[in-house]
């Protein structure tokens, strides 16, 4: 098999302190979907870490979904499945219930439009008690929190005015009217932070579509 993996430094610094994190929010067993994969250096480094969690990669990019399965078959990890071609703005994600959502870094590289998918998607496919975990940059109170992300999203928005850093509290607001409840922001390094939304028990998978 022909050598796809991609390496991404970002990935390689922020690994360690959000599978610190993980370890925390997600739960021993189950099946967890890892929305935007990216190079797949996460996948592997989450699926040997927590061994009883089914981890499932995705992406919507064909040559992320390259890097990510060679770095699965240079892993031989048991419990990390083969990527998925999935764009959250699409109603068929390839899985049903899920235990728990990750996606690292997406939303500020994207529409609004699909952070709304993805919570209308995470909401409607998570098991009571599931967990949609997010990590990146946010504004907070309508500013950006250090001047290298203020920097950042200007950046952001010269690619394509519909990306940005997202203002924190629009965020959690998303998640809260489609009754996943956010926890304690958790600050991380390099100025960004970690969202950990739950899904309360007695809110099944009808209610959350409503």
């Amino acid at each position: 098999m022909t050598d796809a993996r991609q390496h991404s430094p970002s990935a390689e610094r922020n690994g360690a302190p959000i599978l610190a994190v993980l370890r925390e929010a997600l739960p021993a067993t189950g099946r967890v979907l890892e929305i935007a994969s990216g190079t797949g250096e996460h996948a592997v480094l989450f699926a040997g870490a927590l061994p009883g969690l089914d981890w499932q990669p995705s992406d919507a990019d064909p040559e992320a979904r390259a890097s990510i399965a060679s770095w699965s078959a240079h892993a031989g990890l048991p419990n990390l499945r083969a990527p998925l071609a999935l764009d959250v703005h699409r109603p068929d994600w390839g899985v049903e219930t899920l235990d728990a959502v990750v996606c690292i870094n997406m939303i500020h590289i994207a529409p609004w439009s699909a952070t709304q998918a993805l919570f209308v998607g995470a909401s409607r496919r998570l098991a009571e008690g599931g967990v949609l975990y997010l990590y990146g940059p946010y504004k907070r109170g309508g500013a950006h929190t250090a001047p290298s992300n203020e920097a950042f999203d200007q950046w952001l928005k010269s690619r394509n005015l519909e990306w940005g850093v997202r203002d924190m509290a629009a965020v959690v607001a998303l998640g809260a009217a489609l009754g996943l409840a956010c926890e304690e922001p958790i600050a991380m390094p390099a100025n960004n932070f970690s969202l950990v939304f739950r899904k309360p028990a007695g809110r099944g998978k009808a209610d959350a579509a409503t």
